[in-house]
């Protein structure tokens, strides 16, 4: 092929839509995670051949990226196929994201005629249904770039959103759209203050009344009324999708989920352990019996006489440090499941064990971009109660709450925080260090007067070129 022809496909392959121009990295996801996930999707929807068809792409598409050529063209293929078998003669616009994924991989296996053939049937697709425009794909096409965001990566979950909101513009009652945008809004959505408020509650309704049978959607509404203690209405959701879908491993995880926020941690063991049975290798659910494991140890911790119930916290301790092995075992980059990992060695007192799983974790997080301040507020938990080095705990912590003071991580760092210098002022009212910290946490949380008084405090204790600047920078920023 000349260079000119070259740059002729390439100029075409590149204005398609397909996995190969929707920037999806493999570096923003665990690829053998969510093959996992993608090979447990098929199973879950085996009776919907529009899902299982749009799955196939997503695999193949992965299969390319783990170097699995022939793997991704037969996965390719088998979505046209499905895809032609779900919707016959009304098949074209669902066939332009397989379609261009065998294009682009017929190119890269320096195969041109195929290449071809592939760029042939999507000109002709076009010019059967001319777009609305040249900038906004067709709703098919949108809805299935939103899944694909939605299963790939959390950072595309924004990305997803938008891709749902647009193909409701062109398409308001479609059932697929309205869930995919449900379920990105729940995963993005930060809490609002009344569930009136909120569009995630909204949407979900939505989404409900466009899919009456998704059971998924209702366990998910439930859990986020449970957040604004609509109680009675969340637990009916619940229930109704449990004995609805009593074996849909997605359901049971949520469900499994909204029992141990609500204090039925035996239920939730009970149900993911169903739920495991089923997805054996979801390190998600194998995550969630961690941490139902670990509320039962907090439980016992709070019911008070550790000495006499020591032996039933230390199992709930082994089995919790099973369940998260397990889980990073089957996602390598599963973060929040590395830290808590890390902290749990080192509650049970192996240090070493700890501070290197920290180590590797805190390599990933900052590879990934992901989960480093909620990685921060363990590894100060781990410093102030495993290694009992207080002066660490309060750096990790400082570092936590600059992240971001209205996130939760942030917002627990400063209630650390706090309390430690609350707790060396009673020891000794004199502590400017103590003032010090209280300051940096008024700062961080924009109180700037409440920061300056705390300053003022430090310095008449202790001269401290940090804290003169502070408190320089804040009367200068209140004039």
């Amino acid at each position: 092929m000349s260079s000119t022809e070259d740059i002729v496909f390439k100029t075409k392959l590149l204005q398609l839509e397909c996995h190969f121009t929707w920037a999806l990295r493999k570096e923003d996801t665990d690829l053998t995670d969510l093959l996992n996930r993608l090979e447990d999707q098929i199973n879950f929807d085996l009776g919907k051949k529009a899902g299982v068809a749009r799955t196939y792409n997503s695999i193949g598409f992965v299969k390319y990226l783990l170097g699995s050529h022939d793997e991704a063209l037969s996965h390719f293929q088998r979505s046209v196929e499905l895809t032609k078998e779900c919707h016959g003669e009304e098949c074209d616009k669902l066939l332009v994201v397989p379609c261009g994924n065998l294009a682009w991989l017929h190119y890269n296996r320096k195969d041109y005629e195929e290449c071809k053939s592939y760029l042939d049937q999507l000109k002709d697709i076009k010019e059967k249904y001319p777009p609305d425009s040249t900038s906004v794909p067709y709703p098919e096409v949108l809805g299935e770039k939103g899944w694909t965001f939605l299963k790939f990566s959390l950072k595309y979950y924004e990305r997803s959103k938008e891709c749902f909101r647009k193909a409701l513009e062109l398409e308001p009652d479609a059932g697929e759209y309205n869930a995919g945008y449900a379920i990105a809004l729940y995963r993005t959505e930060t809490e609002h203050t009344n569930p009136t408020d909120s569009p995630t509650i909204k949407q979900l309704r939505r989404a409900i009344e466009t899919n009456p049978y998704d059971d998924v959607l209702k366990v998910l509404l439930g859990l986020r009324l449970a957040v604004y203690k609509k109680y009675d209405e969340a637990e009916s959701l619940v229930e109704k999708a449990l004995e609805n879908s009593p074996e849909h491993p997605h359901v049971i995880r949520y469900v499994g989920i909204f029992f141990r926020n609500h204090g039925s941690v035996d239920r939730a063991v009970a149900l993911l352990k169903r739920a495991l049975e089923r997805v054996p290798n979801s390190s998600l659910i194998h995550h969630q019996l961690a941490l139902s494991y670990k509320k039962k140890q907090i439980d016992l911790h709070r019911a008070g006489s550790h000495h006499s119930k020591s032996a039933e916290i230390q199992r709930f301790r082994n089995q919790c440090i099973y369940h998260l092995e397990k889980a990073i075992t089957l996602k390598p980059s599963f973060i929040s499941a590395m830290s808590e990992l890390a902290l749990q060695y080192g509650q049970n007192q192996e240090l070493s064990k700890a501070e290197e799983q920290f180590q590797a974790t805190f390599q990933v997080a900052t590879e990934k971009k992901d989960a480093y301040q909620l990685l921060l507020l363990y590894y100060a938990e781990f410093q102030e109660y495993g290694m009992r080095c207080e002066s660490l705990a309060i750096k990790h912590y400082m570092q936590c709450l600059k992240m971001g003071p209205d996130k939760s991580e942030g917002r627990r760092s400063a209630g650390h925080l706090k309390r430690i210098a609350e707790k060396r002022i009673s020891r000794n009212p004199k502590d400017a260090e103590a003032f010090g910290i209280l300051g940096f946490i008024h700062k961080e949380k924009g109180e700037k007067r409440y920061a300056i008084e705390c300053y003022e405090k430090a310095l008449s204790y202790e001269d401290n070129a940090e804290y003169l600047s502070n408190l320089c920078d804040l009367r200068l920023s209140l004039q």
